[in-house]
């Protein structure tokens, strides 16, 4: 496992991370104990960086990962990042949604005392707003509150998750120094990080963390026609790919299979591989942070993680790909 600094907190974190949604339930069914298993193996393997939120199987996650520490035997520095939801969240149209009154003080201290319990650690490694919205550079009770919390040892850093699919809402938070770390939606298809925040987030010392580097399951490539149909209702991916979404995104997924064949042959086993690789392959990056359900999968992950970079022209060729899009929004298809 290679790893990388996070920021200016003088961590070193491992730069393939463990993404906690799937925890919670919210793509399909799990089963605790082996949740608890796949996190064991992935801190045996080197995972030492852990992404969940509150809002996670509402708060099943958490605790899932609560319960993973308490009976790991293994040793060495966990970094456990969760996320506090806002009172209310905007209409995903709204470009431009007001701060004020999204996380007032005292919402975010009940929600930080739930996540140390149902986590049970004394302090959160990393707290972050999982929403940002630029006026927060404004209204800053957000910030004043987690400032105390860090001043209480309730938390040790301060991070922000920037909403949907809006790199730019993180530019100018970035250079305030106030935030250790943003993340963002980085992937083949969703490319505009590169463009501003990440260098951005680079120059000042931010953390970057890389999230959804699989564009929801898309990008690990195994989709066939059918397997929209075998998703369960409730399942975030059946709503997510709703309508013509699914077969949009399953015909640009073949496509993007066929120049990886084309001009890396079989360099690389999977999609899935590449995926990580081209997340991999910005310095800005510190850690991505890949779904994982069972120890295959996590060995499939970590295996990504040798040094080695993305070919040259592979990286060029994935360019064409870029395909902004929020499936967050109801009208987008």
């Amino acid at each position: 496992m290679k790893y990388r600094t996070f920021g200016k907190t003088g961590w070193s974190v491992s730069e393939i991370g463990f993404g906690g949604w799937q925890l919670g339930g919210d793509f399909g069914k799990v089963d605790e104990g082996e949740s608890i298993r796949t996190l064991h193996h992935a801190w045996d393997r080197g995972i030492n960086f852990v992404d969940t939120a509150q809002m996670y199987g509402r708060g099943r996650s958490e605790e899932v990962i609560g319960k993973a520490l308490r009976e790991w035997k293994g040793s060495g520095p966990l970094y456990i990042a969760t996320k506090v939801q806002p009172v209310a969240w905007p209409d995903a149209s709204d470009g431009a949604p007001a701060m004020e009154g999204r996380y007032p003080a005292a919402h975010l201290r009940e929600q930080c005392e739930g996540s140390l319990r149902r986590l049970g650690v004394e302090a959160i490694d990393l707290y972050q707003l999982h929403g940002w919205f630029p006026s927060g550079i404004q209204h800053t009770e957000w910030y004043d509150t987690l400032l105390q919390l860090q001043q209480e040892g309730k938390i040790r850093e301060i991070g922000v998750s920037i909403r949907d699919y809006r790199p730019e809402d993180g530019i100018e938070l970035a250079e305030t120094g106030w935030v250790s770390s943003e993340q963002v939606v980085f992937n083949i298809f969703e490319q505009r990080p590169a463009e501003r925040l990440l260098p951005a987030c680079q120059k000042n010392g931010v953390g970057v963390i890389a999230r959804v580097p699989f564009d929801e399951g898309a990008l690990i490539g195994n989709w066939t026609l059918d397997t929209y149909d075998e998703w369960e209702e409730g399942d975030v991916r059946k709503r997510y790919f709703r309508g013509e979404r699914y077969m949009k995104t399953f015909r640009k997924v073949e496509q993007l299979k066929q120049t990886m064949q084309q001009v890396a042959g079989d360099r690389y086993a999977t999609l899935a591989e590449a995926a990580l690789r081209y997340c991999l392959s910005d310095p800005a990056v510190s850690v991505v942070i890949p779904g994982m359900k069972s120890p295959v999968e996590v060995d499939l992950n970590v295996a990504v993680s040798d040094g080695e970079p993305l070919q040259a022209d592979l990286l060029e060729a994935f360019r064409a790909y870029q395909w902004p899009r929020n499936y967050h929004t109801a009208g987008e298809e």
